[in-house]
């Protein structure tokens, strides 16, 4: 990538970071809608206390992410509204903006080494992004209990994905379709684990458009982020190389997530009473995990990471049944 463009990314990315901090700060304060859809029972705990339960709650996350191989979103989003006393509206928008940081911090670092394309990403983002603010905007109008009780099934059913989805470093891809061919959608990168360049190419493009779109109105309406699904899609469906889906799923993270919390932020539904704990306890875990990383049996952690899945799946599932409330 040329130094220009890379400049020109980083820019972007600060400038974004800063006007969504801004302006979710401003509405949060201002919008007497964010204050009505917080009415809810309260306990007799200090308020102070849940800001840093949340602290603490996304540090651990921000390490069993990355070792998990997962985004904080998909995590995030099922745990807090299950457990912890905030309206869904509120937990779904700091979701996406815990998923956005950390595709932010990422993203201009994977750009750099070449593992992230963007003319693979930028295809996928494009409509990912139109349906995610769809699919936040159908998300905030459809009744509480009825996003619980589908995000409860959409978390089980990662679960399975999660359990039966293989990964392969190199898959096989005889010809690229017409369409990738079309859009350029190839590239060259350096795999130090084999010490030489590998040349990529794509196929199966439309059909992966098409998944996107699905993916993109998940995304939107749970605040989930949507690393779980760009991944398989990238790799198994369309025959990235492993590294290229990783980096190129974090960076399309940044452009979806984007599109869908600006929604909430329209809304009212940013706390930055839960933004700012959440946001800075997930990024400095981040930072623990990638260290710890290298001496963690990924088999424990991930039976890990199904696990908290499963728990928090089915909770929010029979809270939103009115079963478990």
């Amino acid at each position: 990538m040329l130094p220009g463009t890379l400049k020109i990314l980083k820019t972007f990315v600060a400038v974004m970071v800063f006007l969504t901090l801004i302006l979710g700060v401003a509405t949060a304060f201002a919008s007497t809608e964010a204050l009505t859809l917080s009415q809810e029972p309260t306990s007799d705990v200090a308020w102070w206390v849940w800001p840093l339960a949340l602290f603490v709650f996304t540090f651990v996350l921000g390490i069993v992410a990355v070792l998990g191989g997962v985004g904080g979103g998909v995590l995030y989003v099922p745990i807090v509204s299950g457990f912890f006393p905030f309206h869904l509206d509120f937990v779904r928008a700091t979701g996406l903006l815990v998923a956005l940081s950390t595709a932010l911090a990422a993203g201009p670092g994977l750009l750099k080494r070449n593992l992230a394309s963007l003319r693979l990403s930028m295809p996928m983002a494009l409509i990912a992004s139109a349906a995610a603010i769809g699919g936040a905007m159908i998300g905030l109008a459809l009744p509480t209990n009825i996003v619980q009780t589908l995000l409860g099934a959409t978390i089980i059913g990662i679960v399975f994905i999660l359990l039966l989805a293989k990964k392969s470093d190199f898959p096989i891809v005889p010809k690229p379709d017409a369409l990738s061919s079309a859009l350029g959608i190839m590239g060259i990168y350096r795999e130090e684990s084999l010490g030489k360049d590998i040349e990529w190419h794509v196929h199966r493009t439309p059909q992966a458009l098409f998944l996107f779109i699905i993916i993109g109105v998940m995304a939107g309406m749970f605040g989930l982020g949507a690393g779980w699904a760009n991944v398989p899609v990238l790799n198994l469906l369309m025959g990235a190389p492993l590294k290229v889906s990783v980096a190129s799923s974090v960076f399309l993270l940044s452009i979806t997530d984007t599109a869908a919390a600006w929604v909430f932020i329209n809304k009212g539904a940013v706390l930055p009473l839960m933004v700012v704990p959440s946001v800075i306890g997930v990024m400095l875990g981040s930072r623990i995990g990638v260290k710890i990383l290298a001496t963690a049996k990924p088999k424990v952690i991930k039976w890990m990471v199904i696990g908290l899945l499963f728990v928090s799946g089915l909770r929010a599932l029979l809270k939103g049944l009115g079963i478990w409330n």
